[in-house]
């Protein structure tokens, strides 16, 4: 399998190959702020499997549990394509809103459900972490 990620602009992208090895919701505050929304949703590749082109900025984040995470984004249109979980470094890690795919399958993992809104309704099956 073989997906685009790429910015509003098309300047900074990121080509994968293969299947995720997570897909996952946080509902932590920091990623509220971060994507303006009730939560964030990303893939999560093994760092071989991604092939980032373009310029990018960067912003790390502290974690609220763990190292935190460094954000590649648009330095033209700001939006996030890629980013590395500090505490992860074989990993990379992807906003699946990146690759615009309505078919894109749903996350398998939710996190920091403590602090979801209250009408969020994660999917079933996933695996729920307070």
């Amino acid at each position: 399998m073989d997906r685009i990620a790429s910015c509003s602009c098309g300047q900074l992208t990121a080509r994968v190959v293969g299947a995720p090895v997570r897909i996952s919701i946080c509902h932590c505050l920091a990623c509220q702020r971060r994507t303006g929304g009730p939560f964030s949703e990303q893939a999560r590749f093994p760092r071989e499997s991604v092939t980032p082109t373009g310029v990018s900025s960067e912003y790390v984040q502290a974690g609220d549990d763990g190292p935190g995470a460094r954000f590649h984004f648009c330095p033209r249109c700001s939006a996030t394509v890629y980013y590395e979980p500090l505490g992860l470094p074989e990993y990379i890690s992807i906003p699946v809103g990146a690759f615009a795919d309505p078919g894109f399958p749903a996350p398998t993992v939710s996190v920091y459900e403590g602090r979801k809104h209250g009408w969020v309704v994660p999917p079933s099956p996933a695996e729920h972490f307070q």
